[in-house]
Formats: C-alpha cells, sequence, structure tokens
C-alpha cells in the first residue's frame, strides 16, 4: 500500500484529504506544518506528500527546500495543494522541487489525476 503525508494546517482540509486518499488505497498520515512534516519524512518517508503553501512554523516552500536538501535517500513525489494559483507561484513551486500542482478546493477525481501524473495512483 502506498503512503501519502498530508500537510495542512487545516484540520479541515486534512480531514477531506485523508478521506480521499483513504480511497484511492494510500495509507494516510498528517502533519500540521512543516517542521511536523519534515520530523515525519526523516523518520519515515511516505511515497508521496500532499503539502499546502501557506502554513505557520515551517512554510510549505520551506519545508519543500528543505526535504529536497535533505539526506532521504528515495524523495518523496509532492504534489502542492493550495488557492495560490498564480503563474508565477506555481512556476516558484515547480522549480522548488515540486512534481505537481492542485488547486483547492479538489475532489476525488481531481487529486486521483495529479497523482498518476506522478506515477502513484
Amino acid at each position: 500500500m502506498k503512503t501519502c503525508l498530508v500537510v495542512d494546517d487545516s484540520k479541515v482540509i486534512r480531514k477531506v484529504a485523508r478521506h480521499i486518499l483513504e480511497t484511492l488505497n494510500f495509507a494516510v498520515s498528517e502533519a500540521a506544518d512543516g517542521r511536523e512534516a519534515l520530523d515525519h519524512c526523516m523518520a519515515t518517508p511516505p511515497d508521496v506528500i500532499l503539502l499546502d503553501w501557506n502554513m505557520p512554523v515551517m512554510s510549505g516552500m520551506e519545508f519543500l527546500r528543505a526535504l529536497r536538501e535533505s539526506s532521504i535517500a528515495d524523495k518523496p513525489k509532492v504534489v502542492f495543494c493550495t488557492t495560490e494559483n498564480g503563474m508565477a507561484h506555481i512556476r516558484a513551486a515547480i522549480e522548488a522541487g515540486a512534481d505537481e500542482y492542485v488547486m483547492k478546493p479538489f475532489d476525488r477525481d481531481t487529486l486521483e489525476s495529479k497523482l498518476q501524473i506522478v506515477g502513484m495512483a
């Protein structure tokens, strides 16, 4: 079973994402900010990360840069999941190492298609 870490400061978004991912046969873990997510990844790297942009403690971009610079051998795929929809934001996310980008709010079909693009569905 593939694993997914949902990183979002919104408990509601984490719950919705968990429900969708579990219907897609993922084992799901959650983190409320980038620091918590980085600690989780260092201990047990997931296959894929659904990552929010704006969070306290450590933002999605700060987390992504730290993850890509980390010593984790098999780097997880990262799908940014955010309300930031400007081309500059999307380009910055991809340049920082994101594999794909999904807009909030998202549904099962949209998330599944993004996971297929990164080879995880």
